[in-house]
């Protein structure tokens, strides 16, 4: 690894699996000090047990303010500033317009809107002035999907974030951006589906992609590297697409 992230502290939220652990892991390559929640101890203990480098782990719910409130009280402690910031921690399930609960609809717009908005908020006391900060957002927020629209509706509120906190931070030369995913093999992903469904919706998803397959999670870890880097100084309140073309041609 090129060290890209040499004396650098960064927080990656929703990192015990999928993209998230993926991004921490490259993140701790490039020799950045890192910070890293999951909602489960079992689930974040193993996750700092599988990243190489200097990591803490915190039991957070990004969906929660006062848990929020321990991360960042945490990396006050320990480190006093953040670097790169990576609001990750998020997810949906599958329902069809005319099925949507409110239950539904609170915990979606709960993990992805509220958890995103407190994460980013929570962190500007310990954002270095020129930090960089990841939104995770998703193909969805200008394809929409199927069964999936408040999924979608919430990865469009994330995109927007990105716009308007561009301009919110912009006398701080922070830059924020949101990266969007195409298909990727992760456990959230494969979970939407029964067991005996996982390869059915892997080639379903994959014929909508260019490139002709899901993305491999170190995929997007890439391109979020390249976000909080140098190489990216001049990018600021975009959205990336990591999508293999699904929402480009």
């Amino acid at each position: 690894m090129s060290g890209t992230l040499d004396g650098k502290v960064a927080v990656v939220t929703g990192a015990t699996s999928g993209i998230g652990l993926a991004i921490a892991q490259r993140f701790a390559a490039e020799g950045a000090t890192l910070f890293i929640t999951g909602r489960r101890p079992d689930a974040l203990e193993a996750a700092v047990a599988q990243i190489e480098g200097e990591v803490i782990g915190v039991r957070a719910d990004a969906a929660s303010v006062a848990d929020l409130d321990t991360l960042f009280a945490t990396v006050r402690e320990r480190a006093g500033r953040i670097d790169a910031l990576v609001a990750n921690a998020g997810g949906g399930s599958f329902l069809p317009l005319g099925q949507i609960t409110e239950k539904h609809y609170d915990e979606t717009f709960d993990a992805n809107v509220k958890g995103t908005l407190f994460t980013v908020q929570g962190a500007l006391p310990l954002l270095t002035d020129g930090a960089s900060v990841v939104l995770m957002s998703s193909t969805t927020s200008v394809l929409g999907g199927k069964a999936f629209s408040v999924y979608a509706a919430s990865k469009a509120a994330v995109r927007n974030f990105a716009r308007s906190w561009a301009l919110d931070l912009a006398d701080r030369h922070i830059r924020v951006n949101a990266l969007s995913p195409g298909p990727t093999r992760t456990p959230g992903l494969l979970g939407l589906v029964p067991d005996d469904q996982h390869s059915g919706l892997l080639d379903s998803l994959a014929g909508d992609v260019p490139l002709g397959r899901v993305a491999d999670p170190a995929e997007i870890a890439g391109a979020a590297l390249f976000l909080v880097s140098p190489d990216a100084s001049f990018v600021n309140g975009t959205e990336l697409f990591a999508d293999g073309g699904q929402a480009q041609v």
